[in-house]
């Protein structure tokens, strides 16, 4: 089935860096939530669901962690005479076979390493997945000052990441901002990257676009009734594709944490982080001139309603290289990438299956089963935090 969604068309603004005048889909438009809602009355009944719905991955995954170096060189308002290198801890998940092939996964500005688990569970039958926090979300560190967030900064913490698990060359999927970083590293070390997946991003991401998202993130937020949380965070992730009940819950719960002295759930970021990336994205992201030295092969998803990754981008980012396009219907930037059909095209063509192939679009699979309704493991309290 098709929904509609109207669009209307806009130049491109000069001065914000904006080099592609395209459609701008309508900002009311969200797909359809298949089945019924939950509503919880309580954070008793909310801990004793996410017992459910998280816990079906438990024992799946490890939890792991590394020490980043933050370099001098990435601390641009610490005055010279104070500047020194120092370290934060980066937390990943880690699943499948340790001698399988890599494929390390990062996601946007304000996603964490558990938003993977659907396609991580799924592929670990054959692939080692390491899933990354960045700094200042989830359960990594923090850093120092706000200035010290930047893409340099999250390119650098991808490239330590791929040296600490050995430097061999590995794939690397990028969501949003996880694919901006990692256009840097293909770019400036081609070595440690032999094959890229970029989630709904490309070279350019329009000002107008990361102003908006960054107006959204930039705030602090207090959840005190869990039906009404899971409401506002699941409004914010309406671009996600249409995805279960269950798979936005999952997301929501590992994106958020419990606060005594807030007397609710608060997002698991560093508030400065957020902020950072507002100041950045007065203007369009432009890295074209990266995008021209990386020589891997390259498998670019498309949310076919994204308002991150226009067809322009796409045109110009085919001109000889070896792209391979997979279009989702219905879907905005950007997708969660839990679709078990998106998740086999994936498969495919990490193994080479699909190399006659070179533009596709996915039609949705059936949902996936509803957690609560079907025998499964259950996560005990303590790994529920």
């Amino acid at each position: 089935m098709r929904y509609a969604v109207n669009t209307v068309r806009i130049a491109r603004d000069d001065a914000a860096g904006d080099t592609v005048p395209a459609a701008l889909f309508d900002l009311a438009w969200e797909p359809p939530v298949p089945g019924r809602r939950r509503v919880l009355a309580n954070w008793n009944e909310y801990v004793a669901l996410a017992s459910q719905v998280v816990g079906r991955f438990h024992g799946e995954y490890r939890l792991e962690h590394f020490d980043y170096h933050h370099p001098t060189r990435l601390q641009p308002e610490t005055v010279r005479r104070l500047k020194r290198p120092y370290r934060v801890s980066v937390a990943y998940t880690e699943w499948g076979p340790p001698d399988a092939p890599v494929i390390v996964c990062c996601g946007g500005v304000a996603s964490v390493a558990m938003r993977f688990n659907y396609l991580a569970s799924d592929l670990s039958d054959a692939f080692r997945l390491v899933c990354m926090d960045w700094v200042g979300r989830g359960r990594s560190g923090w850093l120092a000052t706000e200035e010290d967030y930047s893409l340099a900064t999250y390119a650098e913490q991808l490239r330590q990441m791929i040296e600490h698990l050995g430097g061999a060359p590995v794939t690397v999927l990028g969501s949003s901002l996880g694919g901006s970083a990692a256009i840097e590293v293909a770019s400036r070390h081609p070595r440690l990257i032999d094959r890229l997946i970029l989630n709904d991003v490309g070279p350019h991401i329009p000002a107008r676009r990361r102003r908006r998202r960054a107006e959204t993130l930039a705030r602090h937020y207090v959840f005190r009734d869990p039906s009404e949380m899971l409401r506002r965070v699941g409004a914010s992730q309406k671009n996600d594709g249409p995805v279960s009940d269950d798979i936005r819950f999952n997301l929501t719960f590992h994106q958020t944490r419990w606060s005594d002295e807030e007397g609710g759930r608060i997002y698991r970021h560093d508030v400065r982080a957020l902020q950072a990336y507002r100041r950045d994205a007065q203007r369009s992201l432009k890295q074209w001139e990266q995008w021209k030295q990386v020589r891997c092969p390259v498998l670019l998803v498309h949310g076919m309603q994204s308002d991150a990754l226009f067809e322009p981008t796409i045109r110009r980012m085919s001109r000889g290289k070896a792209l391979t396009l997979m279009h989702l219907p219905d879907t905005g930037h950007a997708p969660l990438l839990a679709d078990r059909n998106q998740i086999g095209f994936l498969r495919d063509w990490l193994l080479g299956c699909s190399e006659a192939e070179r533009e596709w679009s996915v039609l949705h699979a059936p949902q996936r089963e509803r957690h609560a309704a079907t025998p499964l493991r259950f996560a005990p309290k303590h790994a529920l935090r």
